[in-house]
């Protein structure tokens, strides 16, 4: 799809010279190509003969067709969508991007967008067309996947403007759609937990009660090696993993640090590095079958999958049990322990996005609240008898002086 790079017509409708081009547009209803006529009204007839009409036009063609306002002209107004992301935008971004976080964010993008608007030219894709896109992506995707999708959206039509492929910024007030689909936030209870480690088998209950204590991410989990573990009440986290490849970074930058392990945790993981024999330190603690790195999807269909089946659990996976951990803990701690805990850069994610509400304990807050108000009333009440009780010709209190206006 290209746009028409013709010199157009001229006609006079009624006190006006109008002039009229067509241009191979994108219809957002069919998803198809169709040509429209585009009418541009140039001026009075009285104050512009043809030929001033038809330059008019030719210079309104130039400018709707890629001419910025201080007269350069734009690169090329046949450029795609995706030779732009691909040439222009990738090269740039992947130097801010770590390699693994690069993948996802490309997949995603090729997915979500280059799929969907990859051959058409940059300057044909309307707000029109990118929000009818957000809205479709809301109807089948959560809310993180559609806000990140329009995030990228903006990001690359900035920098198409930026690299002057783009004189006018489509993106710019592109909404997030409102009806987006819920996050799952589920949460365990103690009771599921307790069900989890009893039916777990060694290793397992080990692997899971350490992530359901410390609320490790599956990343350093399975990066553990006996090296980090001083056989004392201290397990440093030093390198983490992603897609079996080792990491000397974690997510955050307080990713990397030492955490406390309460004193009967540490008596299992001795009597587990017993059990597991002569072991190194570079040794995992949590090896595979052939004494290398678990992979987490790996070990999330064969073991967590089975044990939320077994127990007629929805949903099992690592996300949930540090969600859970953050909300089990909230009347255990304040914010700012567990996202120390959790290791976060800001207590927002943590409050926001880790620690959930839970019935029972709102139910107990308001009963709280009640007793209070309920106390209160109640010590008033008494005060009150007391006064009422007291002789006419008691002089033991006071009366405050009337106030003046």
């Amino acid at each position: 799809m290209g746009k028409s790079h013709q010199t157009g017509w001229v006609s006079i409708r009624g006190k006006y010279w109008y002039g009229y081009y067509r241009e191979t547009v994108l219809d957002p209803e069919t998803n198809e190509e169709r040509v429209k006529k585009i009418p541009i009204r140039l001026g009075l007839k009285t104050q512009m003969n043809k030929l001033k009409a038809r330059n008019a036009l030719r210079e309104e063609i130039t400018k709707r067709n890629g001419q910025v306002p201080e007269g350069r002209v734009l690169k090329d107004s046949s450029v795609t969508f995706e030779w732009f992301v691909r040439n222009r935008y990738f090269p740039l971004r992947q130097g801010d991007w770590r390699p693994e976080t690069a993948v996802t964010k490309m997949d995603q993008i090729e997915m979500d967008l280059i799929d969907k608007f990859g051959p058409y030219p940059m300057d044909v894709l309307d707000k029109f067309v990118l929000q009818t896109h957000l809205n479709a992506l809301a109807e089948r995707y959560c809310q993180d996947r559609v806000k990140q999708a329009r995030s990228y959206l903006k990001s690359i039509f900035d920098e198409a403007i930026e690299q002057e492929f783009l004189a006018k910024d489509p993106t710019r007030k592109l909404k997030t759609p409102k009806n987006l689909r819920p996050k799952d936030k589920r949460v365990l209870t103690w009771e599921q937990m307790w069900s989890i480690l009893a039916i777990a088998a060694r290793r397992d209950r080990l692997l899971l009660a350490l992530d359901m204590t410390e609320a490790l991410r599956p990343s350093e989990l399975f990066a553990l090696r006996w090296r980090s573990f001083d056989g004392d009440n201290t397990l440093f986290i030093t390198e983490t993993v992603y897609r079996r490849k080792l990491r000397p970074y974690g997510k955050t930058p307080g990713s990397l640090t030492k955490v406390h392990l309460p004193e009967g945790l540490t008596d299992e993981l001795r009597a587990w590095k017993v059990e597991c024999g002569d072991v190194s330190p570079d040794d995992f603690i949590f090896p595979n079958a052939d004494g290398g790195i678990l992979d987490s999807a790996n070990y999330r269909f064969r073991v967590l999958k089975p044990l939320a089946d077994a127990l007629g659990i929805e949903r099992l996976n690592f996300q949930i049990l540090r969600r859970t951990m953050a909300t089990q803990a909230q009347s255990m701690g304040s914010v700012k322990d567990i996202q120390a805990h959790l290791r976060h850069s800001r207590p927002d994610t943590t409050a926001n996005e880790y620690m959930q509400a839970l019935p029972a304990s709102v139910q107990q807050m308001v009963g709280s609240v009640y007793l209070m108000l309920t106390k209160g009333g109640e010590e008033k009440e008494s005060e009150k008898q007391s006064f009422v009780d007291l002789p006419q010709n008691a002089t033991n209190f006071s009366v405050a002086p009337p106030v003046s206006c």
